[in-house]
């Protein structure tokens, strides 16, 4: 069965952390493609812009 695991993190070291982290749970040869988005908004109050990293993995479970 295919099956996705969604990430959403503020930090692209963090979504990368955790995204490793799942990926040693499963056998690499079940994992069929990662898809990845990072999305800018500003921030309405202050000069700085809001990051959202996002991924996901398609794999065979």
């Amino acid at each position: 069965m295919i099956q996705v695991k969604l990430f959403d993190r503020e930090h692209e070291k963090d979504l990368e952390k955790e995204m490793n982290r799942f990926l040693r749970g499963i056998d690499e040869t079940s994992l069929l493609d990662i898809k990845y988005n990072v999305a800018a908004m500003p921030e309405e109050e202050e000069e700085e812009q809001i990051y959202c990293f996002s991924a996901m993995i398609i794999y065979k479970a």
